[in-house]
């Protein structure tokens, strides 16, 4: 995985350099790392299928202060397709990298496949918008977290790629989150357009200074042109599995 030559500066910039969200790093990680004296970089797990090569490595830095500090990077391509480009993902959160992790196409491979549940013959695209807005199943209570959450919220916002997602109003109340949860609600990989996609939805909840609460709702999905990832984010539920409809058809 790493040169036991290379120092660790180099080893730093390279990481950061061919890491597809590295701008999504908090800026307080990326100011302690400028500190970083020395490194070491080992294999934490690994997924290997035919439509799937994923592996998580864990980089620890021994920082100027005497301190740790970890990151957590997603490396992926598309299985045994030696055409397929390595994508590098950066988080300094083990929670973070395992959601990462999990929205992957392939990921969800021990869930059935769409028309192989027993149920009778149906067109895919019905049988697939039928999965997609079906209800979740009662969820877990909620146990909030205080994790940085006002930028964590931040950075969900920031990473959504659709024209109607959450605006100034929305970011400026999640500013007063000071603890937040996240829900995994749904999960399939399926065929979109003769292409597998994987869709994911998320809800991250947070919890207000004055006691209130409010959500996001992530959708991540590969039914886009070139397979690659894309985040998009809603202010509702209903929003959020319209729109993994709407990508059923688009794509």
């Amino acid at each position: 995985m790493s040169d036991p030559c290379e120092t660790t500066e180099h080893h730093l910039d390279r990481l950061l350099r061919r890491a597809l969200n590295s701008f999504d790093l908090p800026d307080s990680t990326v100011d302690r790392l400028g500190t970083a004296l020395a490194h070491s970089s080992s294999l934490h797990s690994s997924h290997h299928s035919s439509v799937l090569h994923r592996e998580t490595y864990r980089h620890t830095y021994l920082l100027a202060d005497g301190s740790a500090l970890t990151l957590w990077e997603l490396v992926h391509s598309g299985g045994r397709d030696v055409r397929s480009p390595r994508r590098h993902e950066l988080y300094d959160d083990e929670g973070d990298a395992r959601i990462a992790a999990s929205r992957l196409a392939g990921s969800l491979s021990d869930s059935p496949a769409f028309g192989d549940e027993g149920m009778p013959e149906a067109p895919a695209s019905l049988e697939m918008l039928t999965v997609l807005m079906s209800a979740p199943p009662a969820p877990l209570p909620r146990t909030y977290a205080p994790d940085n959450s006002a930028d964590h919220a931040r950075r969900v916002l920031r990473r959504a790629e659709n024209a109607d997602r959450p605006g100034e109003e929305k970011a400026r109340l999640l500013r007063a989150a000071f603890a937040h949860h996240i829900t995994l609600i749904f999960g399939r990989q399926c065929d979109v357009d003769g292409r597998p996609a994987g869709f994911t939805l998320y809800e991250h909840a947070f919890l207000l200074l004055d006691g209130s609460e409010t959500s996001l709702w992530e959708v991540e999905h590969t039914a886009t042109p070139d397979g690659r990832h894309m985040c998009e984010v809603y202010e509702d539920e209903h929003t959020a599995r319209a729109a993994m409809e709407s990508r059923t058809r688009i794509c």
